[in-house]
Protein backbone atom coordinates (compact mmCIF):
# COMPACT_ATOMS: atom_id res chain seq x y z
CA UNK A 1 0.00 0.00 0.00
CA UNK A 2 1.39 3.31 -0.96
CA UNK A 3 1.20 6.68 1.60
CA UNK A 4 1.37 10.21 0.48
CA UNK A 5 1.13 13.15 2.52
CA UNK A 6 0.38 15.91 0.21
CA UNK A 7 1.14 19.70 1.34
CA UNK A 8 0.44 18.61 5.32
CA UNK A 9 1.31 21.90 7.78
CA UNK A 10 0.40 21.54 11.37
CA UNK A 11 -0.15 24.33 14.12
CA UNK A 12 -0.31 23.96 18.13
CA UNK A 13 -0.81 26.21 20.14
CA UNK A 14 -0.71 29.12 17.26
CA UNK A 15 2.61 28.01 16.11
CA UNK A 16 3.10 26.36 12.88
CA UNK A 17 5.26 23.42 13.35
CA UNK A 18 5.29 21.88 9.66
CA UNK A 19 5.22 23.57 6.47
CA UNK A 20 3.47 22.54 3.59
CA UNK A 21 5.11 19.07 3.81
CA UNK A 22 4.75 16.65 1.14
CA UNK A 23 6.46 12.85 0.35
CA UNK A 24 5.35 9.65 -0.76
CA UNK A 25 6.74 6.33 0.64
CA UNK A 26 5.99 3.07 -2.10
CA UNK A 27 4.68 0.37 -1.40
CA UNK A 28 7.08 -1.94 0.67
CA UNK A 29 9.20 0.80 0.74
CA UNK A 30 11.32 1.67 3.95
CA UNK A 31 11.69 5.71 3.85
CA UNK A 32 13.59 8.01 6.57
CA UNK A 33 12.88 10.95 7.72
CA UNK A 34 15.93 12.64 9.43
CA UNK A 35 16.36 15.77 11.18
CA UNK A 36 18.39 17.75 13.84
CA UNK A 37 15.92 17.60 17.20
CA UNK A 38 12.78 19.97 16.77
CA UNK A 39 12.84 19.90 13.86
CA UNK A 40 9.09 18.49 13.28
CA UNK A 41 9.44 14.68 12.23
CA UNK A 42 7.67 13.79 15.66
CA UNK A 43 4.95 16.09 14.72
CA UNK A 44 4.58 14.96 11.28
CA UNK A 45 4.41 11.56 12.22
CA UNK A 46 1.03 12.35 14.62
CA UNK A 47 -0.33 13.52 12.29
CA UNK A 48 0.30 10.69 9.92
CA UNK A 49 -0.95 8.14 12.58
CA UNK A 50 -3.80 10.47 13.68
CA UNK A 51 -2.70 11.83 17.35
CA UNK A 52 -2.93 15.25 15.83
CA UNK A 53 -5.09 16.64 12.63
CA UNK A 54 -3.47 18.87 10.42
CA UNK A 55 -4.05 22.38 10.17
CA UNK A 56 -3.98 22.00 5.97
CA UNK A 57 -3.35 18.82 3.58
CA UNK A 58 -3.55 15.25 4.06
CA UNK A 59 -2.40 12.10 4.37
CA UNK A 60 -3.65 9.36 1.86
CA UNK A 61 -3.47 5.66 1.83
CA UNK A 62 -3.54 4.56 -2.25
CA UNK A 63 -5.15 7.06 -2.43
CA UNK A 64 -8.29 7.21 0.38
CA UNK A 65 -7.75 10.15 2.69
CA UNK A 66 -6.73 8.51 6.01
CA UNK A 67 -8.56 11.25 8.10
CA UNK A 68 -11.72 10.57 7.00
CA UNK A 69 -11.79 6.72 7.62
CA UNK A 70 -13.51 6.38 10.66
CA UNK A 71 -10.50 4.88 13.59
CA UNK A 72 -11.33 0.78 13.24
CA UNK A 73 -10.66 0.84 9.42
CA UNK A 74 -8.03 3.12 10.00
CA UNK A 75 -5.95 1.11 12.35
CA UNK A 76 -6.91 -1.94 10.34
CA UNK A 77 -4.44 -0.37 7.48
CA UNK A 78 -2.20 1.35 9.68
CA UNK A 79 0.08 0.98 12.64
CA UNK A 80 2.11 2.99 14.77
CA UNK A 81 4.63 3.03 17.48
CA UNK A 82 5.18 5.88 18.90
CA UNK A 83 8.89 7.10 20.25
CA UNK A 84 7.17 7.14 24.09
CA UNK A 85 5.18 4.17 23.87
CA UNK A 86 4.28 2.62 27.06
CA UNK A 87 1.85 0.35 29.42
CA UNK A 88 1.31 1.93 32.88
CA UNK A 89 -0.39 -1.65 33.80
CA UNK A 90 1.52 -4.88 34.15
CA UNK A 91 -0.17 -7.11 31.38
CA UNK A 92 1.89 -10.01 30.12
CA UNK A 93 3.03 -9.59 26.45
CA UNK A 94 0.67 -11.71 25.53
CA UNK A 95 -1.97 -9.53 26.54
CA UNK A 96 -0.10 -6.79 25.29
CA UNK A 97 0.24 -8.15 21.63
CA UNK A 98 -3.30 -8.81 21.69
CA UNK A 99 -4.50 -5.20 21.73
CA UNK A 100 -3.35 -5.21 18.34
CA UNK A 101 -6.39 -6.95 17.29
CA UNK A 102 -9.14 -5.00 18.91
CA UNK A 103 -9.72 -3.17 15.26
CA UNK A 104 -10.08 -6.38 13.75
CA UNK A 105 -12.62 -7.91 16.64
CA UNK A 106 -16.66 -7.17 16.72
CA UNK A 107 -19.20 -7.45 18.96
CA UNK A 108 -18.06 -8.49 22.41
CA UNK A 109 -14.58 -8.24 21.76
CA UNK A 110 -13.79 -11.66 22.57
CA UNK A 111 -10.38 -13.11 20.99
CA UNK A 112 -11.33 -15.91 18.03
CA UNK A 113 -8.77 -18.90 17.50
CA UNK A 114 -7.85 -16.57 14.54
CA UNK A 115 -7.01 -13.30 16.56
CA UNK A 116 -4.35 -15.98 18.70
CA UNK A 117 -3.41 -17.41 15.59
CA UNK A 118 -2.17 -13.90 14.62
CA UNK A 119 -0.65 -12.60 17.78
CA UNK A 120 1.12 -16.06 18.36
CA UNK A 121 2.71 -15.34 14.94
CA UNK A 122 3.38 -11.98 15.03
CA UNK A 123 5.31 -12.72 18.52
CA UNK A 124 7.31 -15.31 16.96
CA UNK A 125 8.07 -12.89 13.77
CA UNK A 126 9.79 -10.81 16.54
CA UNK A 127 11.27 -12.94 18.00
CA UNK A 128 9.64 -12.56 21.11
CA UNK A 129 7.40 -15.62 21.63
CA UNK A 130 9.50 -17.00 24.56
CA UNK A 131 8.53 -13.65 26.33
CA UNK A 132 4.65 -14.44 25.94
CA UNK A 133 3.78 -14.85 29.93
CA UNK A 134 6.53 -12.60 31.22
CA UNK A 135 5.08 -9.23 32.69
CA UNK A 136 5.87 -6.53 29.87
CA UNK A 137 7.47 -3.96 32.87
CA UNK A 138 9.49 -6.50 33.24
CA UNK A 139 11.26 -6.49 30.04
CA UNK A 140 14.62 -4.93 28.97
CA UNK A 141 14.43 -1.69 26.45
CA UNK A 142 15.10 -3.76 23.32
CA UNK A 143 12.56 -6.68 24.49
CA UNK A 144 9.36 -3.99 25.47
CA UNK A 145 10.50 -2.61 21.51
CA UNK A 146 10.48 -6.27 19.64
CA UNK A 147 6.78 -6.49 21.82
CA UNK A 148 5.49 -3.49 20.77
CA UNK A 149 6.72 -4.34 17.10
CA UNK A 150 4.86 -7.22 17.39
CA UNK A 151 1.50 -5.54 18.56
CA UNK A 152 2.11 -3.53 15.61
CA UNK A 153 2.08 -6.75 13.45
CA UNK A 154 -0.71 -8.31 15.21
CA UNK A 155 -2.70 -5.78 13.31
CA UNK A 156 -2.18 -6.76 10.13
CA UNK A 157 -1.26 -3.28 8.73
CA UNK A 158 -0.60 -2.31 5.08
CA UNK A 159 1.46 0.25 6.51
CA UNK A 160 3.54 0.73 9.97
CA UNK A 161 4.65 3.98 11.39
CA UNK A 162 7.89 4.31 13.75
CA UNK A 163 9.01 7.01 15.57
CA UNK A 164 12.38 6.66 16.78
CA UNK A 165 12.29 2.62 16.98
CA UNK A 166 15.99 2.14 17.80
CA UNK A 167 15.36 4.95 21.33
CA UNK A 168 17.47 3.24 24.56
CA UNK A 169 18.44 0.34 22.91
CA UNK A 170 22.00 -0.74 22.64
CA UNK A 171 23.68 -1.37 19.29
CA UNK A 172 23.00 -4.91 18.88
CA UNK A 173 18.88 -4.49 19.22
CA UNK A 174 18.87 -1.32 17.35
CA UNK A 175 20.36 -3.90 14.14
CA UNK A 176 18.03 -6.33 15.13
CA UNK A 177 15.04 -3.71 15.75
CA UNK A 178 15.63 -2.71 12.21
CA UNK A 179 16.13 -5.80 10.58
CA UNK A 180 13.21 -7.20 11.66
CA UNK A 181 10.75 -3.58 10.20
CA UNK A 182 13.16 -4.04 7.19
CA UNK A 183 11.82 -8.16 6.85
CA UNK A 184 8.28 -7.25 7.56
CA UNK A 185 8.11 -5.89 4.04
CA UNK A 186 5.22 -3.19 4.81
CA UNK A 187 5.29 0.07 3.65
CA UNK A 188 7.12 2.03 6.81
CA UNK A 189 8.03 5.19 7.29
CA UNK A 190 10.28 6.33 10.16
CA UNK A 191 11.91 8.67 12.13
CA UNK A 192 15.70 8.01 12.96
CA UNK A 193 18.21 10.23 15.28
CA UNK A 194 21.47 7.70 13.71
CA UNK A 195 22.11 8.79 10.33
CA UNK A 196 24.06 5.57 9.83
CA UNK A 197 21.62 3.35 10.64
CA UNK A 198 19.19 5.52 8.45
CA UNK A 199 21.88 4.92 5.71
CA UNK A 200 21.97 1.37 5.63
CA UNK A 201 17.91 0.53 5.99
CA UNK A 202 15.97 3.23 4.56
CA UNK A 203 15.30 3.19 0.50
CA UNK A 204 14.98 6.42 0.61
CA UNK A 205 15.38 9.73 3.25
CA UNK A 206 13.85 12.89 3.85
CA UNK A 207 15.37 15.74 5.56
CA UNK A 208 13.39 17.92 7.99
CA UNK A 209 14.88 21.34 9.18
CA UNK A 210 12.83 23.97 10.70
CA UNK A 211 9.73 21.99 9.54
CA UNK A 212 10.20 22.18 5.88
CA UNK A 213 11.71 19.41 3.90
CA UNK A 214 15.30 20.50 3.00
CA UNK A 215 16.12 17.32 0.85
CA UNK A 216 14.78 13.97 -0.49
CA UNK A 217 16.54 10.60 -2.20
CA UNK A 218 18.37 8.10 -1.74
CA UNK A 219 20.77 7.92 1.37
CA UNK A 220 23.83 8.17 -0.99
CA UNK A 221 22.63 11.19 -2.67
CA UNK A 222 21.21 12.99 0.31
CA UNK A 223 24.06 12.70 3.12
CA UNK A 224 26.00 15.43 1.48
CA UNK A 225 29.01 16.81 3.55
CA UNK A 226 27.51 20.12 2.65
CA UNK A 227 23.75 19.31 4.03
CA UNK A 228 24.92 18.41 6.78
CA UNK A 229 26.88 21.08 7.45
CA UNK A 230 24.29 23.29 6.78
CA UNK A 231 20.92 21.51 8.40
CA UNK A 232 23.21 19.34 11.55
CA UNK A 233 26.24 21.80 12.33
CA UNK A 234 28.82 19.27 11.53
CA UNK A 235 31.77 18.38 9.32
CA UNK A 236 31.29 14.66 7.66
CA UNK A 237 33.73 12.21 5.88
CA UNK A 238 31.77 9.87 3.80
CA UNK A 239 33.31 6.24 3.80
CA UNK A 240 32.43 3.18 2.29
CA UNK A 241 30.45 0.02 4.68
CA UNK A 242 33.20 -2.33 3.69
CA UNK A 243 30.78 -5.32 3.97
CA UNK A 244 27.20 -3.81 2.62
CA UNK A 245 28.94 -0.80 0.56
CA UNK A 246 26.46 1.51 2.07
CA UNK A 247 27.56 5.08 2.39
CA UNK A 248 28.53 5.62 6.31
CA UNK A 249 29.60 8.78 8.32
CA UNK A 250 32.37 9.99 10.25
CA UNK A 251 31.74 13.18 12.30
CA UNK A 252 34.03 16.18 13.39
CA UNK A 253 32.96 19.69 15.05
CA UNK A 254 32.17 21.96 12.74
CA UNK A 255 34.70 24.66 12.66
CA UNK A 256 34.19 28.03 11.57
CA UNK A 257 36.82 27.78 8.63
CA UNK A 258 34.50 25.04 7.39
CA UNK A 259 31.50 26.99 7.36
CA UNK A 260 32.95 29.68 5.65
CA UNK A 261 32.96 30.19 1.76
CA UNK A 262 34.84 28.60 -0.42
CA UNK A 263 36.26 26.03 2.36
CA UNK A 264 37.36 22.90 1.01
CA UNK A 265 34.58 19.83 1.11
CA UNK A 266 35.64 16.35 1.32
CA UNK A 267 36.55 14.90 -1.99
CA UNK A 268 33.52 12.37 -2.73
CA UNK A 269 32.69 9.31 -2.47
CA UNK A 270 32.87 7.20 -5.96
CA UNK A 271 29.40 6.77 -7.40
CA UNK A 272 27.86 3.35 -7.16
CA UNK A 273 28.02 0.35 -9.59
CA UNK A 274 25.73 -1.59 -10.57
CA UNK A 275 26.82 -4.58 -8.46
CA UNK A 276 26.59 -2.14 -5.13
CA UNK A 277 23.43 -3.11 -3.32
CA UNK A 278 22.98 0.25 -1.94
CA UNK A 279 22.77 1.89 -5.68
CA UNK A 280 19.09 3.77 -6.13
Amino acid sequence: MRLDIDGLSVEVAGHRLVHDISLGAGSGRLVGLVGPNGSGKSTLLRCVYRALRPAAGSVRLDGEELHAMDAREGARLLAALPQEASTEFDFTVAEVVAMGRLPHQRGSGRARRTDTEVCERALARAGADHLAGRGFLSLSGGEKQRVLIARALAQEPAVLVLDEPTNHLDIAQQLEVLALVRDSRLTVLTALHDLNLAAVHCDELYVIAHGRIVASGPPYDVLTPELLAEVFGVRAHRVRHPESGAVQLLFDRLRRADAAPGACAPAPLPRPTQADPTAP
